[in-house]
């Protein structure tokens, strides 16, 4: 076996949207920068008989067709006050698991998703992962699904997440910087340059691609955006769930603000909301960063990754409507933090963003999301020897 190969790094992912997904090749490949080889993997294709695929679609239609079911699965099973013994799925999932780490013979296991982190753990408590398992939270509000005291270490986005998941594991509990792409980070239209720079585990620096007021005007002037409009990004996630049609419908009311929506896959939200001409409908899209460019803010559903995105462009965040479960949980932890406000209704939603223009508030949501960006970086904290 090369050295190379010895050195490889497990990542366990789940395509449950795109945000774990991307936040596993965004550590990938901060590793093989750093001469490390990294495997990512969907836990979920280790499950037979396409069960997999069916936890996917199901989460998918509940979340889209059903939220009320997915709140309730969530208050049962992922934030009772009754810790669960682990469930059938965690040991089929563990088996499977333990075949391909001793098959790929890692030197660390990273999980970016809950029930990796529980395969993990089960395994790792149980003496059948003899390496280090790390878990790195994407949520501001880790369910107790996240937490498992097998596992060697969390990495947190945020204090606050941190403190709850060292008291809920007894493990170290460490905060990193949130995992978002290089390009992220920019000068804003106005000149203000974000303050994000990122420090990688090699000692290089990397601010990213920024992008200056020229391009921003650009990216404007392919919306078909006036000069006065104010560009509000309204994020519905990869499958374009939620009810952000109402989130459009009111913000385009206001005259004032410009809905931009991010409808993800979900060609039918973009048709609807072309159709009732409330702001500007796009479909997938690769130049997000080139969009928070030009962002006046962003209103958000999920508490997720694209959250944290807008933390690094300095782009300050208004949750409102967010999606039942882990959706309206992290919306709340964000603001309890001071890193983003949220819109109980209509009104707060719309004075939210009015009081946003150029006042300390809006300088005191960016201040305090870019001090995230100031920890370690999450590539240099996988590797540690278990304490």
């Amino acid at each position: 076996m090369t050295a190379e190969r010895d050195r490889t790094v497990l990542i366990l992912s789940a395509g449950m949207g795109a945000g774990h997904d991307r936040v596993a090749a965004e550590l990938a490949s901060r590793l093989a920068a750093g001469g490390a080889g990294a495997r990512v993997l969907d836990v979920l294709d280790l499950l037979p008989l396409r069960l997999g695929a069916a936890l996917r679609g199901g989460y998918r239609w509940a979340v889209g067709s059903a939220p009320w079911l997915y709140a309730l699965t969530y208050r049962v099973f992922f934030v009772s006050g009754r810790t669960p013994p682990a469930s059938p799925l965690t040991w089929l999932l563990a088996r499977r698991l333990e075949e391909v780490v001793r098959r790929l013979r890692p030197v660390a296991v990273v999980s970016t998703f809950h029930v990796a982190a529980q395969a993990a753990g089960h395994l790792r408590a149980a003496g059948r992962l003899a390496v280090p398992s790390t878990v790195v939270v994407t949520d501001f509000a880790a369910h107790r699904l996240w937490l498992h005291p097998g596992n060697d270490r969390y990495l947190c986005p945020d204090p606050a997440t941190a403190a709850a998941v060292c008291a809920a594991t007894g493990r170290p509990a460490y905060r990193h910087a949130p995992l978002v792409r290089p390009d992220v980070a920019r000068v804003r239209s106005d000149g203000a340059r974000s303050d994000v720079a990122r420090v990688r585990s090699d000692g290089a620096r990397s601010d990213g691609a920024r992008l200056d007021g020229a391009r921003s005007d650009g990216v404007r002037e392919q919306l078909g955006a006036r000069p006065g409009d104010r560009l509000v990004l309204v994020s519905a996630g990869s499958w374009g769930v939620g009810r952000v049609e109402e989130t459009a419908r009111v913000l385009a009311a206001t005259g004032r603000h410009l809905p931009v929506v991010l409808c993800g896959a979900n060609d039918r939200l973009r048709r609807r909301i072309e159709r009732a001409g409330a702001g500007l409908a796009l479909g997938w899209r690769d130049d997000v960063p080139a969009l928070l460019a030009a962002a006046y803010a962003l209103v958000d559903n999920a508490a997720g990754l694209t959250c944290k995105e807008a933390f690094a462009a300095g782009v300050p965040v208004v949750s409102y409507r967010p999606i039942p479960g882990h959706g309206g949980d992290g919306a709340a932890a964000m603001a309890r933090s001071g890193l983003a406000l949220y819109a109980r209704d209509a009104a707060q939603l719309v004075a939210a963003l009015d009081r946003l223009d150029g006042t300390a508030e809006r300088e005191a949501l960016v201040a305090r999301a870019a001090a995230l960006f100031s920890a370690a970086p999450a590539e240099s904290l996988v590797a540690l020897p278990p304490e």
